[in-house]
């Protein structure tokens, strides 16, 4: 889903619609959730091959929200910087992509 960014300013802020607002928080509460019920788990004593596989599935979670946000980022800034001319985005992209890679 293609994101309007805006972040050429000093503070670099990203211009959201309300509707990718509400799909982004909607995803991280699901996933704040799961981290509650792992957190529950814990102190239900649960069998650790259980709290593993929910583990998996939050880490999952996430870095499907970390795509769409990178998607989003390359579609919008990044390509508009380029266009731009700013080529520095690319070296920004390029050490996002490196942490998201750890």
């Amino acid at each position: 889903m293609p994101e309007t960014c805006c972040c050429c300013s000093s503070e670099k802020t990203t211009t959201r619609t309300d509707d990718q607002k509400k799909l982004l928080v909607n995803r991280l509460k699901r996933i704040e959730g799961q981290i509650r019920g792992i957190q529950t788990m814990v102190q239900d004593d649960a069998y650790c091959n259980d709290i593993l596989v929910q583990a998996a599935a939050v880490s999952a979670a996430l870095n499907s929200f970390s795509k769409e946000v990178l998607g989003a980022h390359i579609h919008g800034c990044v390509a508009r910087d380029i266009r731009d001319g700013k080529d520095e985005v690319i070296d920004e992209l390029m050490t996002t992509i490196q942490k998201l890679m750890r």
